[in-house]
């Protein structure tokens, strides 16, 4: 577990977005004064965790889920910018966060290596040294040649924060402890010079030796980031500008039907094989039918493709000049193609669904991969290939089928490529997924509008399996976040017996998820905390945590329902807003005096 979450970024899409950001940044701080920022490259690789206690490099982690990453450790030591030891000294732990990248002189290396050799060559940079970091030998882990980039302290002691009251500083103290310097970094004070900045970079971005799809923006001062806070997502003090995506052109085979795993058809462009972003897309989806008529794309047309965020590949529309004449209108199906059930749509949806939940295979597999995935239950082995392979065998049928296969070890490791170490280890995976958080459970079952936030606000007002299987719509109505008509998709869910049961075969089975945890006390029920300025003892996350353990409840913004305000030095706004409402302000020593024995 990471020692404090790898949280993500909202994103910046176009120079509008960029000055909302430092509009928003401004309304918060409630100041007249442009804010300075800091803005850095937005790498394109590996994010990587690295901890050093007194100075000495003791462990490394991948992002993971943010909150549990991969163990790397002896890896991150073959990479080069990695400081086994740090320059000076730096009492206590301290943990570095950056980027793992590999360069593109060493991509074009490795590959022309790889392709004397007769090997598969890398896709591309990001996919190199992600592969790279994770290999199960250290040796290949160095034969990749990637380079770590930092970005940030993550975890840092007193001390060391005090000497980096900006992220700029922080920035030169790392380069000072031995890491690679940013030497594209800059200060930017207000909304033009962050706009004109971005324009300077992305007219650089092919001539820089490592890949980027954007910049992250970060306000510059720390007490102005104590100040603004946190969502669930990740940081109100920080934005990351994406580069427009790149484009091709290639011609449309066909268009052919997915079904998901709630049932949802969706259509998929088959492509002429076509190089972008750094990838080869030869598959990109059309997203829903309504989509698929606004855009007009037919099989044979000469296609426009990008890759949304940089990341999913989709068709942005047809060059209507190079459309065959022999073209026609694909027709919506009327048949689900994986069971041939009839298909239809709820009112307001704008998707087309297969009814046929327990019976269509499509669903089925959908369901599982999306079961074991590493977000969900993460159970390591059991793959897309494996999945479609034992259900055609009749080895697994749905999810509580994955938790008999201890049953079948012996026939599991006649299977060609199987064999007893994997056997093992698949089942060892499985086993350990029983005990994974609740919030991944829920997560994982597939519930339609139930997705990876929803499912832990859920689990962090109800708290237990029991009480989420008997939640009602109005309740979970009451929980911030969640509307009617997530509240009515979770409570149709539950309202089907299948459903009732399947949870039931899993608590027969010994899946035991780690549920929430209940306030240890009633101290501050009914009571609305917001903490400003900086805190010396703790966090403001983990202030904010001891407070919903005492039963009461952490705000990020003051309002007439606060109760209470704890102030430390530098607090700005927050603390000028409550005394305007005559709400009640402490020290942090104050609010420490409120708290039972053994709350720390």
């Amino acid at each position: 577990r990471h020692l404090a979450p790898m949280l993500s970024l909202d994103n910046a899409f176009g120079e509008a977005e960029l000055r909302e950001f430092d509009a928003r940044c401004t309304k918060l701080l409630e100041t007249d004064q442009p804010i300075e920022y800091f803005c850095e490259l937005k790498y394109d690789g590996a994010s990587l965790s690295l901890i050093f206690e007194d100075g000495l490099l003791v462990k490394s982690a991948t992002r993971g889920d943010g909150v549990t990453g991969e163990t790397v450790t002896e890896n991150a030591r073959t990479i080069r910018g990695v400081p086994l030891r740090l320059t000076h000294p730096l009492p206590g732990v301290n943990e570095v966060r950056g980027e793992v990248v590999m360069l593109k002189s060493d991509f074009e290396r490795a590959n022309n290596e790889r392709a004397a050799a007769g090997q598969q060559l890398f896709a591309n940079p990001r996919n190199a040294a992600s592969g790279g970091l994770r290999q199960l030998d250290s040796r290949l882990t160095a034969r990749r040649r990637l380079t770590f980039l930092p970005y940030s302290f993550g975890v840092a002691t007193a001390e060391t924060e005090a000497k980096t009251p900006t992220q700029s500083i922080a920035l030169a103290l790392l380069t000072d402890l031995g890491f690679n310097p940013n030497n594209q970094a800059r200060v930017c004070l207000g909304p033009d010079a962050l706009v004109a900045f971005v324009a300077e970079i992305e007219a650089q971005r092919a001539e820089l030796p490592f890949g980027i799809d954007g910049v992250v923006v970060k306000v510059n001062r720390r007490d102005q980031q104590a100040e603004l806070g946190f969502t669930a997502r990740g940081p109100r003090w920080a934005v990351a500008y994406k580069f427009p995506a790149e484009q091709a052109f290639t011609e449309l085979r066909d268009i052919t039907l997915q079904v998901g795993r709630t049932g949802t058809i969706t259509p998929v462009a088959e492509l002429v094989p076509v190089f972008v972003g750094g990838v080869t897309i030869s598959r990109a989806t059309l997203h829903n039918f309504d989509e698929l008529t606004r855009k007009d794309v037919r099989v044979g047309d000469t296609v426009i493709v990008q890759r949304a965020g940089d990341v999913i590949p989709e068709v942005v529309g047809a060059v209507l000049e190079k459309r065959p004449q022999s073209s026609t209108i694909f027709v919506e199906p009327t048949h689900c193609p994986a069971c041939g059930n009839e298909l239809g749509r709820k009112p307001g949806i704008v998707f087309l669904r297969c009814p046929n939940k327990l019976g269509c295979p499509a669903q089925t597999s959908s369901l599982l991969k999306h079961f074991v995935g590493r977000k969900m239950m993460d159970i390591d082995g059991l793959g897309d290939k494996l999945i479609d392979r034992l259900l055609e065998l009749g080895y697994i049928s749905d999810i509580a089928s994955i938790y008999r296969l201890g049953e079948r070890a012996a026939e599991l490791k006649e299977l060609d490529r199987m064999g007893e170490a994997s056997v093992d280890n698949l089942l060892a995976s499985i086993q350990a997924s029983k005990t994974r958080p609740l919030a991944r459970l829920l997560f994982a079952l597939g519930i339609p509008e139930l997705g990876e936030r929803t499912a832990q606000d859920i689990v962090r007002e109800l708290r237990s399996l029991d009480a989420f299987r008997t939640v009602t719509q109005e309740r979970l109505m009451e929980i911030e976040g969640i509307g009617p008509i997530v509240a009515a998709s979770i409570t149709d869910w539950l309202s089907e017996g299948d459903n009732q049961a399947l949870l039931s075969d899993l608590l027969d089975l010994g899946v035991a998820p780690e549920e929430g945890k209940a306030p240890s006390s009633a101290l501050f029920v009914g009571q609305t905390f917001v903490f400003t300025g900086k805190l010396e003892t703790f966090t403001r996350e983990a202030a904010e945590a001891l407070v919903q353990d005492q039963g009461g409840k952490a705000a990020s913004s003051v309002s007439k329902n606060t109760t209470t305000v704890v102030a430390g030095p530098n607090a700005g706004s927050k603390l000028a807003k409550a005394e305007q409402l005559g709400i009640p302000v402490l020290t942090e020593t104050e609010f420490l005096s409120l708290l039972p024995p053994g709350a720390l």
